[in-house]
C-alpha cells in the first residue's frame, strides 16, 4: 500500500546525495526518462530543468511523473503531479543550489557563469504524496 508521507528513514535517504531517475509521459503515451538533481525541502523533492527539453514540454502537456531513487536493492518511489515554477529568479537561485549540492561552490560558480545563467530554467516541484519504499536492507 502506497504511503502519504516520508518516513525518517526514507528521509534521510533521500538527504544523502544520490541522483533521482524522472519518468514523464511522452505525447504517444511511452515513458521518458532522466536523470536529475533533487534535493529535499520539507515533503517537496525540488528538481530544476531547461525550457524546451522533451521532460519539460512532456511536463507541460501532462504534468503527472514519478521519480525513483535506488542504491542497489532498496528503493523509493514516489509519483504525482509536478508543479512548475517559470519564474527566473527562483529558477535560477534553485539550479545554483541544486549545482552546489551536488559539484561543490566552486564548480556550480563556474556552471552559473558559462551554462546556467545563460538558459530559460524552470523548477520543478512534487509533492511527496504518493511513496512506494522499500527501505530494508
Amino acid at each position: 500500500m502506497p504511503k502519504k508521507t516520508l518516513s525518517e528513514r526514507a528521509r534521510a535517504f533521500l538527504e544523502e546525495r544520490r541522483y533521482a531517475v524522472l519518468a514523464t509521459i511522452n505525447e504517444d503515451g511511452s515513458p521518458q526518462t532522466s536523470v536529475m538533481w533533487y534535493k529535499l525541502d520539507g515533503d517537496t523533492i525540488v528538481m530544476n530543468t531547461k525550457a524546451g527539453r522533451v521532460k519539460h514540454r512532456n511536463m507541460v502537456r501532462d504534468p503527472r511523473i514519478s521519480l525513483c531513487f535506488e542504491e542497489g536493492e532498496i528503493y523509493l518511489a514516489i509519483n504525482g503531479s509536478v508543479e512548475m515554477i517559470d519564474d527566473p529568479q527562483i529558477a535560477q537561485r534553485d539550479i545554483y543550489l541544486l549545482a552546489l549540492r551536488y559539484n561543490g561552490e566552486e564548480t556550480a560558480r563556474r556552471q552559473m557563469a558559462d551554462q546556467f545563467s545563460k538558459e530559460h530554467r524552470v523548477t520543478l516541484h512534487l509533492r511527496c504524496e504518493h511513496i512506494i519504499e522499500d527501505l530494508s536492507e
